[in-house]
């Protein structure tokens, strides 16, 4: 989305529109309402990516329209936060005059924190050299005037250098109490912190306080295991990313947290094990018999829950359920069948001006 873009739409307009679509799309399954939750108009973005054009003495940041695919020069990114806007001009502005560091660059990345931290991903077609090594050392040095804490990540074909750290740690303030998470590069984290704090709040909200236990697929980083913890007696959290698992462990040992398991299996997997389709030492070692899950909480891919998977949830008396994609959330509420209700639903605008619709529903067993 280009400063121009913004500037020309009205965001309450966007924003009411996506929720009148909403309304109309869900009616089919007894929805009829959303809480809304808007973004900040601008600088609401944690992450970007940006390719890089070099045009005789001259190097810009470029994105692709998406319907055209004709390249639009980014001198700033309104949707990013600030502080990829300040990396940005000092990555242009230290690379442009240096051969070592501009030679085959094609591609910058950032991530960013509302805590001050970033990483910046620098990406070329040739290998990195210790030449190179020596003058991305400079770069990498430069960046610290910036922010809190800058990370730099260098990538070649197979060849992965890096100064700092590979992650940098976020936070968020839920229910009165300051969560530390690790965000690694290259990593799925939530792209709107903005949001993503009020989607944990609205989920934190309707998880009340339990006595039983939670069952998490799709946990990522701990991005929602972590708060949630407090308000059940244990949490069973599944993850196939090894570095989101390693991220969700090492968030819940930041935050002192003891009550989280989290087991290395993808959905589907985890699904068969606890039918007992599938033996698998991981879901063994995690000791399942201990826990006495009641609630679910889904945040799948855009492709929704499998059959497996909606086989697996279909048994909890509660199903608290994250989409970032509207057409497959209403097909899974219609496989589950009329046994099952939504109590409440929300819309978060995770990505404003754009189509995308990031929603959340609270499906429960009737009674």
């Amino acid at each position: 989305m280009t400063h121009k873009a913004i500037g020309e739409l009205d965001y309450q307009q966007q924003l009411n529109a996506k929720r009148d679509s909403m309304r109309q799309q869900y009616r089919k399954v007894g929805v009829t309402d959303f809480e809304v939750f808007p973004s900040a108009p601008v600088h609401y973005r944690m992450r970007a990516e940006f390719r890089l054009w070099h045009e005789g003495d001259d190097l810009y940041y470029i994105m692709f329209n998406p319907e055209t695919r004709e390249k639009v020069r980014m001198d700033q990114f309104l949707p990013g936060s600030e502080l990829i806007n300040r990396l940005m001009q000092a990555v242009r502005d230290y690379v442009i005059d240096k051969p070592l560091l501009r030679r085959k660059l094609f591609q910058v990345d950032f991530l960013t924190t509302t805590t001050q931290q970033a990483i910046v991903s620098v990406l070329y077609h040739r290998p990195l050299d210790d030449e190179w090594q020596a003058a991305a050392a400079g770069l990498h040095q430069h960046l610290q005037s910036y922010a809190d804490v800058v990370h730099l990540i260098g990538r070649a074909r197979k060849q992965k250098v890096v100064f700092g750290e590979e992650s940098v740690t976020e936070r968020v303030t839920v229910n009165g109490r300051d969560y530390q998470s690790i965000q690694t590069e290259n990593s799925f984290t939530q792209p709107n912190a903005g949001i993503n704090q009020q989607m944990i709040e609205w989920v934190s909200r309707h998880a009340g306080n339990a006595q039983h236990d939670l069952l998490e697929l799709y946990c990522g980083n701990g991005n929602f295991t972590l708060p949630l913890a407090q308000q059940f007696r244990q949490v069973l959290a599944t993850e196939i990313s090894k570095s989101s698992v390693h991220a969700a462990r090492e968030g819940a040992r930041l935050n002192e947290i003891d009550n989280v398991t989290v087991v290395r299996m993808s959905a589907e997997d985890f699904s068969q094990a606890m039918q007992g389709k599938l033996a698998s030492k991981r879901a063994a070692d995690a000791q399942l018999e201990r826990f006495n899950c009641q609630t679910v909480l889904v945040d799948p891919p855009r492709a929704g829950l499998d059959q497996l998977a909606l086989e697996l949830v279909a048994q909890y008396s509660r199903i608290i359920y994250i989409s970032c994609n509207p057409e497959t959330l209403i097909e899974n509420i219609e496989a589950l069948g009329e046994q099952f209700e939504v109590t409440a639903a929300a819309i978060f605008d995770q990505f404003p001006y754009t189509d995308h619709i990031e929603a959340g529903v609270i499906i429960e067993k009737k009674s």
